[in-house]
């Protein structure tokens, strides 16, 4: 399949959607005006609960011209989910696609102003969404009838924090991930990094097929909004769909996860066969542990345009591959990334030496400083003087590359996404029958890690696991709903009367031959 003779199209594209740079900036001034005069100001919070959608971009802009953090919220988490996370960041407005926003009314804090946005045809057609969910929902106000009534933001330039992002993290509850606006010397380092990691600079036309709502895909979609010849945004991905818009739009810039490497190739070869991806120069993936061989094949296929770097919401990039690095040390995470440091420290907190496996500690001296809205205490079980950890544990080589062994924690990474077991352990922990449980990451070929509970009863109950995974629905989002259920008689435990996780856990990593 060959690209059409026309012109390229430029700006930000969604469907058959296309907005230029200046509409959405006009557009963002437009927003921006109307929160200012609903009260929001610098260092407030406007959450978004949005799928892929050029408002999103517009929506977060308006919030960053403001001086106040943009919330994006996963748009998969259930209602009580969203209220949480509005009731900690302090929200006072909350943007989101009409359908989202049903059911939220009287579950939302209250003084919370919602704007409905509507809904364009690519999402509706994606998504299947029923027509009933279109209108605007009781207690909310239509987004394009209040835009209409406001006027342009005309007030001064104000520092631009960072949107705030909500990350399970290590521990418990989502935490807000809050930035502090940037000085000029750290937003001049930042550029610098992100030039480097996203490949990103003006000209380049660019594909965002991972979700807004996720740190590092939100990160590349507002720096590309504002550089890119063209940003493309896919409402879901596809991967024959993938394929044919780079081959259509030319496009040569991609934030990936790996699990979309592994959807590419599980196509027919002749329809992998069928597209130009020539046009294609950096390829940026990051958020999970992607397979050696995986890597290989891509690069294969697609050429040596492929990187990859590692850290966190907290940390930024610590470390930064090539393919060549990929090719050279299969597996590794790259070399420490400019202006990072890393310490790997063992179980006594000492600091090993290359070669030794370790806690991954680390920091961007640069980098403007976070701390986790309304629980800064927490940001001291992750910090060791300065430097904090993700709770991964890996080594650095004798040539300065990096590689990840495992994670010390319970945290479960599925298809680029933390997931934190306890809390689906609480939820099983209130199902009528269930004893005790464990949840815990297991292999998987297409998502990287999949969910596994096992379940031991209470004596004399019979439990099904089907009518267990639709009461998980009924309190969780869909990706927290463990994949695997099991009911097993007993748990092994330790001495102390603590499920020995690791013995239901190391199974099936032993036998995938990998820890991560």
């Amino acid at each position: 399949m060959t690209a059409s003779a026309a012109p390229l199209a430029t700006g930000i594209i969604s469907g058959d959607r296309r907005k230029s740079r200046d509409e959405v900036n006009d557009r963002a001034r437009l927003i921006a005006g109307g929160l200012a005069a609903l009260g929001i100001r610098p260092g407030d919070s406007v959450s978004i609960l949005m799928r892929n959608d050029i408002a999103f971009l517009e929506a977060a802009y308006a919030v960053m011209t403001l001086g106040a953090y943009a919330v994006p919220v996963n748009w998969h988490f259930k209602a009580d989910e969203i209220a949480y996370v509005m009731q900690d960041s302090a929200a006072r407005v909350l943007i989101g696609h009409a359908d989202l926003l049903h059911g939220l009314h009287g579950i939302v804090p209250s003084g919370v102003t919602m704007l409905s946005v509507p809904l364009p045809p690519e999402i509706v057609d994606t998504y299947r969404i029923d027509v009933a969910r279109l209108v605007t929902p009781p207690g909310a106000l239509d987004f394009d009838a209040w835009l209409a009534k406001q006027t342009p933001y005309d007030g001064p330039a104000l520092p631009q924090p960072q949107n705030m992002i909500y990350t399970s993290g290590t521990t418990g509850h989502p935490k807000g991930v809050k930035r502090y606006a940037p000085t000029p010397e750290q937003t001049a380092s930042m550029e610098a990094m992100r030039a480097l990691i996203y490949g990103l600079k003006p000209g380049v036309r660019a594909l965002l097929p991972g979700p807004l709502y996720h740190s590092a895909p939100n990160a590349f979609g507002l720096r590309a909004g504002r550089l890119a010849d063209a940003l493309v945004l896919m409402p879901r991905f596809d991967a024959e769909e993938f394929l044919c818009i780079i081959d259509e739009q030319k496009i040569d810039n991609v934030f990936m996860v790996p699990t979309m490497f592994t959807r590419l190739l599980k196509l027919p070869e002749s329809i992998r066969k069928s597209y130009d991806v020539s046009s294609l120069r950096h390829i940026i993936h990051a958020a999970a542990p992607c397979p050696a061989e995986v890597k290989r094949a891509m690069i294969e296929w697609f050429g040596p345009v492929i990187y990859e770097f590692y850290g966190s919401t907290e940390s930024g990039a610590v470390t930064f591959a090539s393919s060549e690095d990929a090719l050279k040390k299969p597996g590794t995470v790259g070399k420490i990334s400019p202006g990072a440091e890393l310490r790997f420290l063992g179980d006594d907190g000492r600091i090993l030496p290359q070669g030794e496996i370790g806690e991954i500690y680390s920091r961007i001296a640069a980098n403007p400083d976070f701390t986790y809205h309304n629980k800064p205490e927490k940001r001291a079980e992750i910090d060791r003087d300065g430097f904090i950890t993700s709770g991964d544990v890996g080594y650095i080589d004798a040539d300065g590359y990096v590689f990840i062994c495992d994670r010390k924690r319970d945290m479960v990474i599925s298809g680029g996404v933390n997931i934190y077991p306890a809390e689906i352990e609480a939820v099983l922990h209130g199902i009528a029958g269930v004893h005790d449980c464990a949840v815990f990451g297991i292999p998987d070929e297409e998502f990287g890690e999949a969910l596994m509970a096992v379940i031991e009863p209470q004596p004399g109950a019979v439990l099904d696991v089907a009518v267990i995974r639709e009461q998980l629905k009924s309190s969780l989002a869909g990706y927290k709903v463990p994949k695997h259920i099991e009911i097993q008689a007993s748990l092994p435990r330790e001495d102390s009367g603590k499920i020995f996780k690791r013995r239901l856990r190391d199974p099936y990593w032993e036998r995938a031959g990998r820890k991560i």
